[in-house]
């Protein structure tokens, strides 16, 4: 099913042929996929956070051998800036950087859980989604009509 298909489904109504179970199973998979979006924010976020936080690390090594404490600088140069955030535990490899857990979420785990929420979609809902919040907007429009 294509992105045009998707949303000519979406405006045909809320799926009322599935049961609420249903629905409710599909909202969960909807919500998770969204906090895994939130998520991958907040590691694009972290991988910004640590390159400004090396840039940083590596003026200072230069001010720090500028004025006369190349230990320093050295331990900058040779410890911190060529240092992944995560270690890989081999002891030849610094570890990971932060662009490569970010690649990695994205091109594998990210990628293929949206992939599996676009599927659950397609076989519950018939590509339609937010089924729950279009039923629940339906519910508080008929009762503010009849009210």
């Amino acid at each position: 099913m294509g992105a045009e298909d998707r949303n000519d489904d979406e405006s045909a109504g809320d799926a009322d042929d599935l049961t609420d179970a249903e629905a409710s199973a599909l909202h969960e998979v909807e919500l998770g996929i969204e906090h895994l979006h939130r998520a991958h924010g907040h590691l694009v976020a972290f991988h910004h956070a640590t390159g400004r936080g090396m840039d940083h690390l590596a003026d200072a090594e230069t001010r720090l051998r500028e004025t006369g404490h190349d230990a320093l600088a050295d331990a900058i140069r040779d410890e911190f800036l060529p240092r992944g955030v995560a270690e890989s535990g081999h002891p030849d490899d610094p570890g990971r950087w932060s662009y490569d857990l970010l690649e990695t979420y994205e091109e594998s785990f990210l990628r293929d859980i949206v992939a599996f929420g676009a599927d659950a979609t397609d076989e519950i809902a018939g590509g339609r989604r937010h089924v729950k919040e279009r039923r629940q907007e339906r519910e508080w429009k008929d009762r503010a009509e009849r009210d």
